[in-house]
């Protein structure tokens, strides 16, 4: 299966031949992948495998070397504000107003957009019920992971980058979050979801991108990339793959 292959309908997401260098690291080289509509794709990989420049520059948040992107048929630095309405995006280190509370950030963000989730809703959604006049800066780094997915989430948008989506939550919250991100799919977003946890990817996604020094290595179904490989999991196959264990450092 090449990268170009995608799962369900339409793709919302096609990335072409992307590469990026600064100066002399090449961080992304010749990376080409795809999302359905309704589809979770996983990206898996070492840090500095090049998986946070490749979801950053599909979301338009960097200017690539070479290689296309289309999102919804939309080109992320030239219709940016197109796309803004469109696509929710979770970074993995995105910082907020510290002075104003939760419910107050997703009020300024619902601002944002013509049709928004209620902020009661989306804070429900994501546990965050009785923390919605704790100030950002008071939450604990868990709840501020799961206000930044809430916040990507409250322009109802059709396509989603979640980049390290359940870092530093606890098991319950996890599988809240797993189960909040399982909906979005069967609901026809398309989501691409950057992850080191194996068991997240295995319990979610359809496809899963595995990268190793800025290329992709395989693309496929994680019981099919274990099958492929003869290991006895997505953590097996991806060292004998890429002799690396996903705790390395590139």
């Amino acid at each position: 299966m090449d990268g170009l292959e995608h799962g369900q309908g339409t793709s919302a997401i096609v990335a072409e031949h992307l590469c990026k260098r600064y100066g002399d690291t090449v961080a992304v080289h010749d990376v080409s992948l795809t999302v359905g509509a309704g589809e979770i794709v996983g990206i898996v990989g070492v840090n500095g495998a090049g998986k946070t420049t490749t979801v950053e520059s599909i979301a338009g948040l960097r200017a690539l070397d070479r290689g296309t992107v289309r999102v919804l048929g939309l080109d992320p630095r030239r219709d940016r504000p197109a796309l803004r309405q469109v696509l929710g995006v979770q970074l993995q280190r995105a910082t907020f107003h510290h002075a104003l509370t939760a419910r107050e950030l997703v009020d300024l963000y619902r601002s944002f957009y013509p049709d928004p989730v209620p902020t009661a809703e989306l804070l429900h959604s994501v546990a965050l019920s009785d923390r919605g006049d704790t100030r950002f800066e008071n939450l604990s780094g868990g709840q501020q992971q799961r206000l930044s997915v809430a916040l990507a989430l409250v322009g109802r948008p059709r396509v989603v980058i979640l980049d390290e989506l359940t870092t530093g939550l606890d098991p319950r919250a996890r599988r809240r979050m797993w189960s909040t991100i399982g909906r979005l799919g069967a609901e026809g977003v398309a989501v691409l979801l950057v992850s080191h946890a194996m068991e997240e990817i295995e319990h979610l996604c359809a496809r899963v991108v595995l990268l190793d020094r800025g290329r992709v290595v395989t693309v496929g179904t994680p019981a099919g990339i274990v099958e492929s490989t003869g290991a006895a999991n997505l953590d097996d196959a991806f060292v004998a793959l890429t002799g690396r264990d996903l705790g390395e450092t590139q």
